[in-house]
């Protein structure tokens, strides 16, 4: 199946190619067609499984099409995400598809931990709207954005958003919401608290189901390393180098620890900066960007952060430190090995550490083989 037969107009192709996507992934083959018909979606996917561009392409298409003008801060379409970076990086996918249209139509990221007043300002002639849901309503409260003309809502990782406590705001928003509208809901599970929304919101959807992660492991080289708390620094120095990692993404369980193990390797030579929310806005943007563009080397990242994070081609991940659940530990492995493309995920094991990596490997289902670090020359 080719972009070609979803039912997509030229300029759209035309960015599709200039991206060198030769053939849509799953969920996009059968959520595309259907998004540009009208129906609501339920999409349940693991990010990194090409659901933006499930999404981004037919609300692209629909207002390409469109013949009459919006009024100004109106929004026409509005995709709710539960973090800034995925905000960021999803106005970036509706923004690199976009480009080649006639008429540029106008998205935009909000989200918390900055100034409003440029978002306020920045709203003039907004027809897409990506938001976190805290911002979103800061903003309607200062007359800044309007939802009465919402014609399709996205909400993209609920289940992430409801994790993370957004559910009183979400439903804030629902309610100024038009009743007549679009509905396309995606989320990695289908949990309680899910599961009432997509009763209250979807009438009549279609379901895509795409396989999770947990059954798609097997793309994912999996292997770890008994070593010392006090060796895994230069562990980590030596397995970098010794691999020839230029692009990896090394997970700890605190803020500080990223920050130390971020300084140390920064010592010995190797480009790295961490990643943390207590880091600024503007500080894990450029770090993210910097990452994604082979500036920087490594990426130190806690669960938190990590859950913005979408890259598309990571070769590598690391585990320095094991996280609390087997659930945490697919999520991080889960950042390589994406949309068919390998990956090589490595785990720093502690003698402390050892039970728990081994209930771990019992809930994936999978033994990971093991090498022993007392000979290597740290």
């Amino acid at each position: 199946m080719s972009f070609d037969s979803l039912g997509l107009s030229a300029p759209l192709l035309k960015a599709i190619a200039a991206q060198h996507y030769t053939q849509p992934y799953p969920i996009q083959a059968q959520a595309i067609p259907a998004a540009i018909k009208g129906k609501d979606i339920l999409g349940i996917a693991q990010t990194g499984s090409g659901k933006t561009a499930s999404f981004a392409l037919p609300i692209l298409e629909k207002l390409y099409q469109r013949k009459s003008a919006v009024k100004n801060r109106h929004v026409t379409a509005l995709v709710l995400v539960p973090t800034r970076e995925l905000a960021v990086q999803v106005a970036e996918v509706f923004t690199s598809f976009g480009n080649l249209l006639p008429e540029r139509v106008k998205n935009m990221a909000v989200y918390g931990g900055v100034s409003i007043n440029p978002q306020m300002i920045n709203m003039q002639g907004v027809e897409i709207l990506v938001a976190t849901p805290g911002r979103l309503l800061d903003l309607i409260l200062s007359k800044a954005v309007y939802l009465s003309d919402v014609e399709i809502l996205v909400l993209d990782e609920a289940d992430k958003m409801l994790n993370l406590g957004f559910k009183e705001e979400m439903d804030k928003i629902f309610s100024l919401l038009p009743q007549n509208r679009q509905n396309l809901l995606f989320s990695a599970t289908l949990g309680k608290d899910v599961d009432s929304i997509k009763e209250m919101i979807l009438r009549d959807p279609v379901k895509i189901e795409i396989k999770s992660e947990e059954q798609n492991l097997d793309i994912i080289q999996q292997s770890g390393y008994w070593v010392t708390e006090d060796r895994k620094g230069p562990l980590l120095r030596h397995l970098i180098k010794e691999k020839d990692m230029r692009q990896v993404i090394v997970f700890t369980s605190s803020v500080h620890r990223a920050d130390a193990v971020a300084e140390k390797l920064k010592i010995n030579g190797i480009q790295a900066a961490s990643m943390h929310s207590k880091k600024s806005q503007g500080a894990r943007t450029q770090t993210l960007r910097d990452f994604k563009t082979g500036k920087l080397r490594v990426m130190v990242a806690t669960d938190l952060a990590s859950r913005g994070i979408d890259i598309q081609f990571l070769p590598f991940v690391i585990n320095y430190e094991l996280p609390r659940s087997p659930k945490d530990y697919i999520h991080r492995i889960g950042r390589t090995g994406r949309a068919e493309n390998p990956g090589e995920a490595i785990s720093l094991v502690s003698q402390e550490e050892e039970h728990h990596f081994y209930i771990i490997q019992k809930k994936m289902k999978r033994r990971v083989e093991m090498h022993d670090t007392n000979l290597l020359d740290l």
